[in-house]
């Protein structure tokens, strides 16, 4: 539920469907301490929790060995440690690479930063909460940030459709036209995790 569905909810219940100022106003407290974002406020800085990188990790389980993409009819992109496509220097993963751990991990902060920002410039100041927030970068750091600019997904969420946003998640669960039972696991939790 968001902000804007709550004030919606009220005026179901309000006389003539109108809500006064001191209702509003109150909804406003409610809605703060449920932790939604104010109707026009810009989440800037915002960064990804830890829900959102223990559901990013739990699908991008980590490979110190380069390994091609099982899902996709050429096996690319070649991946490696956190779903990582790229080395430091921005070349392509090569099959042979190997990381350790904690190159992995840097490059997976790195990563996360990237995304934490495309998908804030991807939602040009609309609201947003903590999970979905978290859910958008999930969802951004596994098809990438152009599919993401240009869902139907993004625009239903930056028009306040949150519910028509999250059934769109289900949409996303293909990868050379063959569904597959991974990505339809994970559009499942970043569902979840955008519902919060």
């Amino acid at each position: 539920m968001s902000r804007k569905e709550l004030m919606d909810c009220a005026r179901l219940f309000a006389p003539e469907q109108k809500l006064t100022q001191p209702m509003v106003d109150l909804l406003d407290k409610v809605a703060d301490l449920m932790g939604f974002p104010r109707i026009g406020e810009t989440p800037a800085g915002m960064k990804v929790s830890q829900a959102g990188i223990d559901l990013i990790h739990s699908f991008e389980s980590f490979q110190p060995k380069a390994y091609r993409d099982p899902g996709s009819r050429d096996g690319l992109p070649i991946t490696i440690g956190w779903g990582s496509t790229s080395d430091e220097q921005g070349r392509p993963i090569k099959l042979g690479d190997v990381w350790t751990r904690e190159r992995a991990d840097a490059r997976f902060a790195k990563d996360l930063e990237k995304y934490e920002r495309g998908v804030l410039d991807a939602l040009a100041g609309a609201p947003v909460t903590q999970g979905q927030f978290d859910a958008l970068v999930s969802f951004a750091y596994n098809v990438g940030l152009q599919a993401l600019r240009e869902s139907t997904l993004l625009k239903l969420h930056k028009a306040g459709d949150y519910g028509g946003a999250h059934r769109q998640f289900g949409r996303w669960v293909k990868n050379d036209g063959k569904t597959l039972a991974g990505l339809v696991r994970r559009r499942a939790a970043e569902a979840a995790l955008y519902g919060r």
